[in-house]
Parts: C-alpha cells; structure tokens; sequence
C-alpha cells in the first residue's frame, strides 16, 4: 500500500460545510488560553522543524502572521480534553456497498464526463501518452473528487493542517502535512493566502494533499507553474502522473464486470490470489453480456473481485484496480470510478447484477464472526466488523467445509452456527 494512501481516505470527496462537520468536545480550557499555547507551539515546536526542514523566516511569517485556529473543523483534541471514545459497534450498522452507487449521481458525472472529455481530448491524449493512463479515468477521478474542479474549497489549507497539527486525532500525520504545504510555499509553487483546500486539507482539482503535491503534481501546461487549481491541464496530468507512478500498467483495463459460475468457488478473491485472466476464463467465469476478454489480457494476472459476495455484481479486476485504490484506499471507491469511467468512454450504464439487500447486520454481529473465524484458524484480516475481502473469503471457506453453499457474505442466518 502507497505510503500516501491514509491521506487520500481522508480527503478523498470530503467537501463539506462546517455545518456537517462532528461537534468539538467540551473544552477544558477556554479558547483565548489554547489559542496563547497555539501561538506558542508555532514558535517553539513547529518553526525549529519547519526551518530544519529548509522553511525560511520569511516563509513561516507569511503562513502565520494573524493565524488562529479554525474550531471548527472535525476530530479536534484541544488541550486537556481527549480523544472521543470509539462509537459502539453494536449500535451501529455497516452500510450494503449497493449505497455507494447511486444511478442519479453516476449518471450526472457520466455525462458531464463525456462532455468535459471531448473538450479536452488534445490534452487527454497527450497525458495517456505521456503516462499510460487513459483518459477516462482520470476524468474519473476529476469528477469524483472535485466535481470536475467546480466544488467549493472555502478552507485555508494551512490554516486546517495547523489546527490539525496542533490539536487533532492524527497530529503526526498533519505535521508532516503542514511541512510539506510550507515548503510549497518556500519553493513559490502557492502561497498561503491562496492556497485553499477541503476541511482535511486536501488542495485543489486532483484533491492533493501537500506530501501529494509535492511527489506527484506536474506542469503539463509548460506555462512555468504546476497549478492544480486552476490550470485543468495541470490537474489531470498530475492525476494520471500520480496512477503512472504508483505503478498503472500501460494498455490494461481496470476490470470486468463478471458472471462466476456457482461450481466456483467465491473464496477466491484478493490481490494475493491473482492468476491470468485465462485461468479464471477456463473456470467459466465470463464477462456480462457475452463480451469477450481482451486478447492481450489473457496472459495477464488479474483477480477476482466479489465486493457483496454472492449477493452483488462480480468482478475480475486488475492489478490497475488497486493503482487506483492507492487513490483511494475502498473496493467500493475503485469500482465507482472504474464504472464512471466505463459510462464515459463506451457509454456504458449500471453494473448488470444488482445489489443484494445486504449490509443490515450490527457490526458488533460481524465482529462475532470474525473473533470466531480466527478461533478457527482462518485469517480474516483486520477485525472491525466490516466484511473485507479476507472475512469474505474465511466465511466462505468456512461455508464450503460446512455443508453450507458458500455466500461468502455475512447474514443473519450465520449468526448462531458461526461460534
């Protein structure tokens, strides 16, 4: 997994106003004696490393001068206050992956997709010669993430990286943020005042973070400055130079939406389970609607993919499926964009197999079964109680060794032969 991936979870199409944002804890101290030990901080903590790191004075004086902190935002721990407690899982449902893809919004996107790929198809051509990446997912991504750059990004990002890195759930993370938005900064590629971001501190179009910023964003327009807010060019060069670089293989689709015969079993998913795409063809598996696999991907790994188990649309995706998850560490992330960028290129519509009523369990009934799959020798990956690929796959396998057809999918009828 991209070092980077944990920023894009936290940006990632987070655009929202203050008035959705979680409530601050109760203060144990009041705020003009927290906003003095914020002042304080910047001089004796922050400042040193930032001018270790190459900030110069002059730099840290333009990005602090007049800075306070934005109380408003989400997970902050201010000063003698601590962390909120974990929500209880019993009291709380994970959702069907089937919400994540509403037809309203895909088809929205899509066609705003084909337009905006026409108008700048020069340019799209260009980047997929320059990095490999076809144009449709990168206007994907564009539309997933700011709304093909029309979104509201209100918030100062140094402003948010330095409340977060003063007083949040993940200082560290934010620390290392601000340092890198400062030396954007120091290097003339924004300055403070225009730099605006989402409340998480995500920058511009691509939705970058700094640490992002500074590895991925590209001048693609050669007008001397790498511009991710206002310069479109800038924007999805640097998108695609991102997937390049995090490993996208040139010529290869995302994936295929499949139908998996029920003789095979659904236990087989993952990235650790990959075979070539003729492997799973000679199973059976084939592509929906009786469209053939690419020739030049037979050869090729791919894995299968069965986000809903038997319950949802199947998969066999490759390795360019979890390039774009490094976007955005979700199944459910990677599938909306490689849909939406289907519907743009080919005009494609919903996935063919609907999605199955599922996702109504307390996770606290899932995290049963996982706490009793792992009693039983199975690996069953981190145990939250949301079904991943490796509980999907346990449950299955499990299903099978019991007499059970396999559904690799958590239901309510498992909940008391799984002990």
């Amino acid at each position: 997994m991209s070092k980077l991936a944990p920023f894009r979870r936290i940006a990632a199409s987070l655009l929202v106003t203050a008035a959705g944002l979680l409530p601050l804890p109760a203060l144990a101290q009041n705020k003009p004696d927290v906003e003095k030990q914020f002042q304080r901080w910047i001089a004796v903590d922050l400042s040193p490393a930032a001018k270790k790191a190459g900030i110069s004075e002059r730099t840290l004086k333009a990005a602090f001068d007049g800075m306070t902190l934005n109380w408003d935002l989400p997970d902050l721990v201010p000063p003698g206050t601590s962390p909120p407690k974990q929500q209880d899982q019993s009291q709380a449902e994970f959702s069907s992956p089937g919400a994540y893809f509403s037809e309203k919004r895909l088809q929205t996107l899509a066609a705003t997709g084909r337009g905006l790929a026409s108008t700048y198809g020069s340019t799209l051509r260009k980047i997929e010669a320059a990095y490999g990446v076809p144009g449709e997912i990168v206007v994907a991504i564009w539309g997933r993430e700011s709304g093909f750059g029309k979104a509201r990004l209100p918030y100062s990002a140094v402003q948010v990286l330095a409340t977060k890195a003063f007083m949040s759930t993940r200082k560290d993370m934010f620390r290392d943020e601000l340092i890198a938005a400062l030396k954007m900064i120091e290097r003339g590629d924004a300055d403070a005042a225009s730099m605006k971001g989402s409340w998480a501190g995500a920058l511009g179009q691509p939705q970058f973070m700094p640490s992002s910023y500074l590895k991925y964003a590209v001048d693609f327009d050669k007008d001397g400055r790498t511009d991710i807010w206002n310069s479109v060019p800038d924007a999805l060069g640097s998108i695609a130079h991102y997937l390049q670089q995090e490993g996208w293989q040139r010529g290869r689709d995302w994936g295929f939406e499949v139908s998996i015969p029920q003789i095979v079993s659904c236990a087989q998913e993952g990235p650790d389970l990959a075979k070539p795409v003729s492997s799973w063809a000679g199973l059976g598996i084939k592509r929906i609607a009786g469209k053939a696999f690419p020739a030049a991907d037979l050869k090729a790994e791919a894995m299968m993919l069965v986000p809903a188990g038997r319950h949802g649309p199947e998969f066999i995706v490759t390795p360019n499926f979890y390039v774009i998850k490094e976007y955005n560490n979700s199944d459910l992330y990677a599938l909306f964009i490689g849909n939406l960028a289907d519907r743009i290129a080919h005009d494609a519509g919903a996935f063919e197999q609907p999605w199955g009523d599922v996702g109504k369990m307390l996770r606290s009934d899932v995290l049963a079964m996982q706490k009793a799959l792992v009693t039983k020798g199975y690996d069953v990956g981190t145990i939250d109680g949301l079904p991943g690929y490796k509980t999907r796959r346990s449950l299955g396998d499990w299903q099978a060794k019991n007499g059970l057809p396999p559904t690799c999918y958590p239901d309510a009828s498992l909940k008391t032969r799984l002990k």
